[in-house]
């Protein structure tokens, strides 16, 4: 007994060295998936938090602007691109919506301004830097295309029906009420780091331990053969993973590396935020069930459509 006990630390000693070795590469990998991203985090939040405390009001009088213009089916293209602009989440959205649909604003234009704000805001664009350019215009592209795409889809798919049904949604309380606008602007940064950094620094880990266990091979095998299988593959596994936008980042910007194509990031970056837990919770309270079907078929569709575009123009 006394033997077996005297030989334990011997036994156990190979075991703690390969712990301790690969914690050492997992740091290593971790350490330098955040050098490479925090700077863009942490500016994009600096850039959503000034947008939404001094810029908001401004965005949301643009759209409100544009009622009693005769523009037609263009309008969905100034609406998708306000969408972008505006800093809320998609249930801060939903009440300016309510408010723009409840003075008479056309359904087409409402939908192409909510399906690109659920897409896309300055930080998340921003943040998008740290992909490379080329994601960033791909990325601001694709869900710009993507709001007028559902605004043109209520336009001529619902003339004679309503789309939206606002009456059953209960706005959120604004915390952006303090008197001065430095306190406000900080205490919103608080806000958005508390919020985004759990995600961020999850993102960070989740692509350290791709880099480290999962091989190059692996993901050529999944993102690299069959172009139009990756693009589905990329589609579908943006609806489970995709928690905030944030923590995201890190992911594909490992999966990049390894071999996925940007017409597969495209892809990703669309169903993601659309079928994020949290925007899925407010567009079925305003669309309702039938109506909630179709949106979540449109987004997957022009997915997979914008990412095989995407990937066909990049081969050219």
């Amino acid at each position: 007994m006394g033997d077996a006990a005297a030989g334990l630390p011997a036994l156990l000693a190979p075991a703690a060295e390969i712990v301790k070795r690969e914690f050492v590469y997992f740091w290593y990998y971790v350490d330098i998936q955040f050098r490479q991203i925090a700077g863009y985090w942490i500016v994009g939040m600096l850039l959503g938090s000034f947008v939404s405390v001094f810029g908001k009001e401004k965005i949301h009088g643009m759209f409100a602007g544009m009622r009693g213009k005769k523009l037609g089916a263009l309008g969905v293209v100034p609406a998708s691109l306000i969408g972008i602009a505006s800093p809320l989440c998609m249930y801060g959205t939903i009440p300016i919506a309510a408010s723009f649909a409840a003075k008479g604003m056309g359904e087409d234009w409402l939908a192409a301004f909510m399906m690109s704000s659920i897409l896309l805001n300055p930080q998340l664009l921003f943040y998008s830097a740290a992909l490379g350019p080329a994601a960033v215009l791909i990325r601001f592209a694709g869900c710009f295309l993507c709001g007028v795409a559902a605004g043109l889809c209520v336009r001529f798919f619902f003339r004679k029906r309503t789309f939206f049904n606002f009456g059953g949604f209960i706005a959120p309380e604004n915390h952006d009420t303090d008197p001065n606008p430095v306190l406000r602007f900080l205490k919103n940064f608080g806000r958005n780091a508390k919020t985004t950094g759990p995600y961020f620094l999850a993102g960070v880990v989740l692509s350290a331990l791709f880099q480290r266990y999962v091989p190059g091979e692996a993901m050529a095998a999944l993102f690299g053969g069959n172009p139009g299988f990756g693009v589905l593959m990329a589609a579908t596994v943006g609806v489970p993973l995709y928690m905030c936008g944030g923590g995201t980042i890190p992911l594909l910007m490992s999966w990049l590396q390894k071999g996925m194509s940007m017409g597969q990031a495209a892809a990703f970056m669309i169903t993601g935020p659309a079928t994020k837990i949290t925007n899925l919770g407010a567009v079925k309270i305003v669309l309702g069930a039938k109506n909630f079907i179709i949106y979540l078929a449109f987004a997957i569709a022009f997915a997979l459509l914008g990412g095989l575009f995407t990937d066909y123009v990049l081969r050219l």
